[in-house]
C-alpha cells in the first residue's frame, strides 16, 4: 500500500489527502481572518503619524485621517463590536474616543477600568478591526457629559479652580493619569497598538484661565510615556488661546468657512489641516426641540473638506446614550442651565440604536473613493421589538424608601450634595437629595437661588432636590455644586436643623428596594414621589426596544438594576433606549421613580421618538 512519511510518521494516501485538506482549509480561514483583521498582517512599524509637512504621513507615506467618534461609555459593551464594524464598513480608518474621568475614578483613589469601562479591551477591539485610534484622555472632555467628565468630588474643595494649575486640581490629575496613562502606553502605534495620536485636554482656548495649564497637561502625558503625535482641538475663536508649543492645532466646526481654514493655515504654515470635530448633528435639551442636520447639507461640506486635502473626524459617528445621570447641561446665552436629554443620538450617521441612516449610506459612498480595496459588507442590523405593555403591580413611597439609603446627616445648615459625608467622604455625585426641616407655619419661601436644580416641597418642609446635570462647557464649571448650596428663608427667617438624605440611586440601593417588604399593591392609592415596580416577561432571545411613558411626568427608569436614564414629559425625547443585552429571557424587573403622576402602564416601541425636529442653526 502506498504511503508517505511526514515528521517521521507514515501516512496512508487517505491520510495524506485529509492532511492536505486541513492545510487548505486552514489557509482559507487564515486569509479570511487577516482580511477582516488587518492588524494580524503586522506592518513593520518604523514611523508613526507625523505632521512634518502639509499632509500627515504614516510610515512616511501620505495619510488622510477619516475618523469618527464613538464613546465606549455611551454604548453597551455587548455592542462595541457591532458599532466598530459598522464604522469600518462606512470607510472610516480611525476611531476617536474621550475618556471620562468621573466614571473611571468615582471616588478619590478608587479606580474602575472593568466591564463597560475596560478601555484597553476597547482599544484592542479597534485594533483588531484595523482601525487606528486618536485618544482624547482629557482630563476635561466636555462631551455633553456631567461636569465635562470631571469628578464631582473635586468640588468638595470650596476653593477649587478646575482646569488650572491650582494644586488641588493638578494633584488629582496626576493621580488619575498615573493610573490611566500606564494602561494606554502599551496600545500606542510604536508598541504595535492602534493609537496614532493623543489629544492634549479639550477646547482649552474657550476656557483659557491659566497659561501654565496646557504645558502642564502636555508634560503630564509625555512624562508618563506618551510618544505618539500630540494634538489640540478648538473652534475658530479658541485657536488663539488653545495651543501649546510643539503640538499640532486642529479645528472644530459644522459650517465650512474658508476664512477659518485660512486662519489655521496662517498660524500653522506647512502643517496638515484637520477638522477634529466635524459636528454631524447636535445635542438636545429638555424643554427644547430635537436638532437635526440634513444629510444634503452635510455631505457637500464633508466632500469639500476632503477636496481641500484635510483630514476629518465625524463628531459623532455614533452618539449612543447618556445612561444613568451622566448628561451634562448647557448654560451659554440662557438665564440658567438647561440639562441635556438622555439620548445622545446626535442625528449622527449611525443612530442611537445602531441603525444605518441616509447620512451613513451617503458617507460610505463618498469614503469608498478614498480606498483602493472594496469596503467591507454592511453588518446586519439588530432586530427590535415592541413588547406588550406592562402594568405596574406595586408602589413604594419615597419616604418608605429612605430605610434603604445611607444614614441621614443632621446638620444645622443645608449642605450641598458634593459635601455630604457619604460614599467614603467623597460626597454625593448624582441623583436626588432630600432636605427635611420642621416648620411651624406656612408662608413664603425664598430660596435665594440656592436650589440646584429643582425642588418639590410639603409641611414637615421636605425639599427633594435633583441634580439635573452639571454644566459641561463654558466658564461656570467651578460653580456646579448641587443640592441646597446656601440658606433657605421662610417668611424672611433662615431655616435651620435639617435632616439630609442622599438618594443617589446606585445599583445597591435599587437592589435593596427590590427585596423590600414595604411595597404596596396598586389598589392602594400611591403617593408621590414614589417608586413603581413591574415585570417585563420576555419569552425569546431579548431584542432592543424603546420604553414610552405617555401617562407619566418625570423620573428615572431602572431595568434589572441598570439605570436607563431620565424621562420628562416636556420632551423633546419621548422614548428611552433599552439595549437587548440588558434584558434576559423570563421576568425582567422594571422600577420607575416618578415624581408627580402615573397612569400605571409602561409601553414599548420598536422605534424611537425624539420629538419635534428643528434644523441646527
Amino acid at each position: 500500500m502506498e504511503s508517505s512519511s511526514v515528521f517521521g510518521v507514515r501516512l496512508s494516501l487517505k491520510q495524506r489527502y485529509f492532511l492536505l485538506l486541513c492545510i487548505a482549509v486552514g489557509a482559507i480561514i487564515f486569509y479570511q481572518f487577516t482580511r477582516n483583521h488587518p492588524e494580524t498582517r503586522r506592518m513593520s512599524r518604523l514611523e508613526g503619524l507625523r505632521a512634518n509637512s502639509s499632509q500627515f504621513t504614516l510610515e512616511r507615506k501620505p495619510f488622510c485621517i477619516l475618523g469618527g467618534s464613538i464613546h465606549y461609555f455611551r454604548v453597551p459593551r455587548a455592542y462595541w463590536e457591532d458599532r466598530l464594524l459598522k464604522m469600518k464598513a462606512c470607510g472610516l480608518n480611525t476611531l476617536t474616543t474621550y475618556v471620562p474621568w468621573n466614571l473611571h475614578e468615582p471616588e478619590r483613589g478608587v479606580f474602575n477600568f472593568e466591564d463597560h469601562l475596560d478601555l484597553e479591551a476597547y482599544l484592542r477591539l479597534a485594533g483588531s478591526f484595523g482601525l487606528w485610534v486618536i485618544l482624547r484622555p482629557g482630563p476635561y472632555i466636555c462631551a455633553e457629559w456631567d461636569l465635562g467628565g470631571l469628578p464631582s468630588w473635586l468640588l468638595r474643595d470650596q476653593n477649587m479652580k478646575l482646569r488650572t494649575t491650582y494644586p488641588g486640581f493638578t494633584n488629582a490629575v496626576n493621580s488619575f493619569f498615573n493610573q490611566l496613562i500606564k494602561k494606554v502606553v502599551p496600545h500606542q502605534y510604536s508598541k504595535g497598538g492602534p493609537i496614532i495620536a493623543v489629544q492634549v485636554e479639550n477646547e482649552y482656548g474657550s476656557y483659557a484661565q491659566d497659561k501654565e495649564y496646557m504645558p502642564f497637561i502636555k508634560e503630564a502625558l509625555l512624562s508618563r510615556g506618551i510618544t505618539e503625535l500630540l494634538l489640540t482641538s478648538d473652534n475658530k475663536a479658541g485657536l488663539k488661546l488653545g495651543g501649546v508649543k510643539g503640538v499640532l492645532q486642529t479645528i472644530n466646526f459644522q459650517k465650512l468657512n474658508p476664512d477659518d481654514i485660512k486662519y489655521l493655515d496662517e498660524i500653522q504654515p506647512q502643517k496638515p489641516k484637520m477638522v477634529m470635530e466635524y459636528w454631524s448633528g447636535w445635542f438636545d435639551l429638555w424643554g427644547d426641540l430635537h436638532h437635526v442636520y440634513a444629510a444634503e447639507d452635510m455631505i457637500p461640506v464633508v466632500t469639500e473638506i476632503l477636496k481641500l486635502d484635510m483630514s476629518i473626524n465625524l463628531f459623532m459617528f455614533h452618539g449612543g446614550t447618556n445612561f444613568g445621570f451622566m448628561n451634562g447641561a448647557f448654560a451659554l446665552g440662557m438665564p440658567g442651565p438647561k440639562p441635556m436629554v438622555t439620548s445622545y443620538d446626535y442625528d449622527a450617521p449611525l443612530s442611537e440604536a445602531g441603525d444605518y441612516t441616509t447620512k451613513y449610506h451617503l458617507l460610505r459612498n463618498l469614503f469608498s473613493h478614498y480606498h483602493t480595496q472594496p469596503l467591507p459588507e454592511l453588518p446586519s442590523l439588530q432586530e427590535r421589538r415592541a413588547y406588550h405593555p406592562v402594568v405596574i403591580q406595586q408602589h413604594l413611597s419615597l419616604w418608605d424608601s429612605l430605610h434603604f439609603t445611607d444614614k441621614p446627616l443632621k446638620s444645622e445648615r443645608p449642605v450641598n450634595m458634593e459635601n455630604l459625608p457619604v460614599n467614603n467622604k467623597n460626597g454625593q455625585s448624582y441623583g436626588y437629595t432630600l432636605y427635611e426641616t420642621t416648620i411651624t407655619s406656612g408662608g413664603v419661601i425664598n430660596s435665594n437661588n440656592n436650589v440646584r436644580d429643582r425642588a418639590l416641597g410639603r409641611r414637615t418642609l421636605s425639599l427633594l432636590v435633583e441634580n439635573c446635570g452639571r454644566v459641561n462647557y463654558g466658564k461656570t464649571l467651578d460653580e456646579q455644586r448641587k443640592g441646597l448650596v446656601g440658606d433657605i428663608e421662610l417668611n424672611k427667617r433662615l431655616l435651620r436643623d435639617f435632616i439630609i438624605h442622599s438618594l443617589d440611586m446606585k445599583p445597591g440601593f435599587v437592589n435593596r428596594l427590590e427585596t423590600a417588604g414595604h411595597w404596596a399593591s396598586m389598589r392602594q392609592r400611591p403617593t408621590f414621589p414614589g417608586f413603581f415596580q413591574a415585570r417585563l416577561y420576555v419569552n425569546s432571545f431579548p431584542k432592543d426596544t424603546f420604553i414610552k411613558l405617555p401617562g407619566w411626568i418625570k423620573g428615572v427608569i431602572f431595568i434589572n438594576g441598570k439605570n436607563l436614564g431620565r424621562y420628562w414629559s416636556i420632551g423633546p425625547q419621548q422614548t428611552l433606549y433599552v439595549p437587548g443585552p440588558w434584558l434576559h429571557r423570563g421576568d425582567n424587573q422594571v422600577i420607575v421613580f416618578e415624581e408627580q403622576e402615573t397612569d400605571g402602564k409602561i409601553q414599548f416601541a420598536s422605534s424611537p421618538d425624539y420629538g419635534m425636529a428643528v434644523d441646527v442653526q
